[in-house]
């Protein structure tokens, strides 16, 4: 065991067991240590994972220099265990980049691994702990990057921030890059960058790369980090300092949690790029993305593009580049390999697809790249390291004890606690709303279920939720502890105002869903809790799932593969490369949008009539939205905040309908659930 496993369980959070007395076996759901816990024995990756059936298309391309790219991890280090696209866990990343580093060598040439930030937020292992990422950063950190860059989720809360300030960044010392993002020092009281500025370093075969780590203009943060927007810091001192540096510089990497398709608002990237190419028309450019949780990849001129690599241990990313001028480095793309064949051209209007305003400077160049978004199982794993290790699997020592300690702290931590047998799959996108398989029409009849007090149980209600409060997908399968977070770790309560009309509590739905998305409150420390974390929901800062945006062109989704001879669903992307990125050959599915608001009701007449008042039932983060709702002209209340109160205790979140729903519903099979074809499959 390493150093970290003492410190870990001081604080661990087993929020599950209800705080309330209850009335009804449905009022509440126990203890974690109470329920079965689902255990299998299988030899690799989690102990209940599933394996890939269908892998990469064909070897990657191999250039002069390298890179592997992770993004927006959130703490699912553990793979996804009922996926089969996504089963890997953490070790088996350990050992794969080992034996592509390996590789590397033995070609001749970089590969470089990169990180650009939230590992935060998202799954129970992250989740769980107090602070939130005691024990996935502690995994995280057996990934030996060169490059790193800190997310938006890692600084809503003041204890995460100091977290990574003192710990986190310390692991990966002058690899940690945050150029833009300062934190006041707890003993001095002085603002200090969390990471560093910049990185000027020389790789193993002799390139000179000079490094800024970016996060896009963020305001959610905490009062003791602050965030320096990027066209004030590409005036700042130090980095025209870095830009025109004394020493030679033949290749630049801009990695920042950032969108890479500069038509997105919030993306600073371009900012940062036609800042380096003022300076420097000539030298090749590459930067690294995340936050918006899509596979993309962004040509900004002749010497300069952008990757994003997905989102929750779905995706990796690779990038390789050839024709890199150095006076110091005689590498050169490798023999016996495919190499990079494509060039970067430009559209013939200055502006790219992706936003960019390409400098006049930027001549044609002999520079030449290839992308790859590889899926995250050991299928493919093994695929790309075949002929980098000396025996017939990849694994190392260290990979195989993460994994172990994964399985540990699953255990541990109570995450594979099992509340019932999930009897399908449940997507939150590739089904219409409210159709068979939507995961809404599930968490409505769930509300409908469990949302109820006991006080009131036969008076009629309405309950509404937002669809952002759901983050992911719920597959076939055992429904632990664990995917109670997966499928929504906030920790939003349900408020009500009493026997409203219904003639007004009946027009509130399609007043909210002709609205706009409704933006995030003010956060604090106890909406986080720890345990389960409330994510932001601000369209602009955390794109919500559920949503069709302008990015959906560039990613279609991710669905897990079903059996079959034909190309299995999954992601197909597009990008400014075209539609040949995907390492894995899927079918596109079906992309349906949702509204912002769901609504569910109980205890309604049973002949069909229609009751002369409801209890409105909702959510507290939504409670203003719905005041404004029912006060509306159209509407006619004259409702206050005076008039909310709690539907059910605080405790009951929405982290605790749907373990509580399982309970009672899904006990068929329990404990040997059978688990399905995954998310899309018929």
């Amino acid at each position: 065991m390493y150093m970290w496993l003492s410190k870990v369980f001081a604080t661990a959070a087993v929020a599950v067991g209800a705080a309330w007395a209850c009335e009804a076996d449905h009022a509440c759901y126990g203890e974690p240590a109470h329920d079965v816990v689902l255990t299998r024995n299988v030899r690799r990756m989690q102990p209940d994972a599933q394996k890939a059936s269908t892998g990469p298309r064909g070897p990657l391309e191999w250039g002069q220099i390298n890179f592997l790219h992770t993004t927006d991890t959130h703490g699912w280090l553990e793979g996804h265990i009922k996926e089969q696209n996504y089963g890997a866990d953490w070790g088996d990343y350990v050992s794969f980049t080992k034996a592509m580093k390996g590789r590397a060598r033995n070609l001749g040439v970089d590969l470089l691994l990169v990180d650009t930030g939230d590992l935060h937020d998202g799954a129970g292992l992250s989740d769980t702990t107090s602070p939130n990422g005691n024990v996935s950063n502690a995994i995280f950190e057996n990934v030996d990057y060169d490059l790193l860059t800190i997310g938006n989720h890692e600084l809503y809360v003041t204890e995460i921030a100091y977290e990574t300030f003192s710990n986190f960044s310390k692991v990966y010392g002058d690899k940690y890059l945050t150029s833009n993002v300062q934190i006041s020092n707890p003993v001095t009281g002085e603002w200090e960058y969390i990471g560093k500025k910049y990185r000027y370093f020389t790789t193993e075969q002799g390139l000179k790369i000079m490094a800024f780590g970016v996060l896009f203009d963020f305001k959610g943060n905490s009062n003791v980090s602050k965030v320096i927007k990027a066209a004030t810091m590409v005036q700042e001192q130090w980095f025209l300092d870095a830009v025109n540096y004394t020493e030679p510089v033949d290749f630049f990497m801009v990695i920042g949690h950032n969108p890479v398709r500069q038509n997105d608002t919030s993306s600073t990237i371009g900012t940062v790029v036609n800042a380096i190419r003022k300076v420097h028309p000539n030298v090749p450019i590459q930067a690294f993305g995340g936050h918006s949780h899509i596979r993309d990849f962004a040509v900004y001129d002749t010497k300069a593009t952008g990757l994003e690599s997905g989102r929750y241990c779905e995706t990796l990313g690779w990038v390789a580049l050839s024709g890199i001028v150095s006076s110091t480095s005689k590498s050169k793309a490798p023999s016996g390999v495919p190499n990079p064949t494509r060039k970067l051209t430009p559209p013939a209007t200055n502006t790219t697809t992706s936003g960019y305003n390409v400098s006049s400077s930027a001549n044609s160049s002999d520079l030449l790249v290839a992308r790859r978004y590889l899926d995250w199982n050991r299928l493919t794993f093994a695929y790309h390291a075949e002929g980098s290790q000396q025996y017939a699997t990849f694994d190392t020592a260290k990979g195989k004890n993460v994994s172990k300690d994964i399985t540990f702290y699953r255990n541990k931590l109570n995450l594979t606690t099992l509340y019932g047998c999930a009897p399908r799959s449940y997507c939150q996108t590739c089904q219409p709303f409210l159709a068979d398989g939507n995961l809404f029409q599930l968490l409505q009849t769930a509300l409908s279920t469990v949302v109820i007090n006991e006080t009131r149980k036969d008076i009629p209600r309405l309950i509404i939720i937002n669809t952002g409060s759901v983050r992911f997908d719920l597959a076939q399968g055992p429904f632990t502890y664990d995917d109670s977070f997966i499928v929504s770790p906030f920790n939003d309560a349900f408020q009500f105002i009493p026997d409203v009309p219904y003639s007004q509590a009946s027009q509130v739905l399609g007043i909210l869903n002709a609205g706009p998305w409704q933006k995030k409150r003010d956060l604090s420390i106890s909406d986080f809790n720890f345990s389960p974390v409330l994510a932001d929901r601000d369209i602009c800062i955390d794109p919500p799932l559920t949503h069709a945006s302008g990015m959906d062109k560039r990613s279609k989704g991710r669905v897990i593969r079903r059996q079959a001879a034909d190309p299995s669903p999954g992601y197909t992307t597009t990008d400014d490369f075209g539609t040949d990125g995907d390492d894995t050959i899927h079918k596109a599915i079906p992309r349906y949008p949702q509204p912002n608001d769901l609504q569910a009701n109980g205890s309604f007449p049973t002949n069909g009539s229609l009751p002369d008042t409801v209890d409105l039932v909702f959510l507290d983060f939504i409670a203003p939205n719905i005041i404004d709702a029912l006060n509306g002209p159209d509407v006619g209340g004259g409702y206050t905040e005076d008039d909310v109160s709690y539907y059910l205790p605080k405790e009951f979140t929405t982290n605790s309908y749907l373990p509580t729903y399982a309970k009672i519903a899904w006990q068929e099979n329990v404990p040997n659930c059978p688990v399905g074809t995954g998310i899309g499959s018929s």
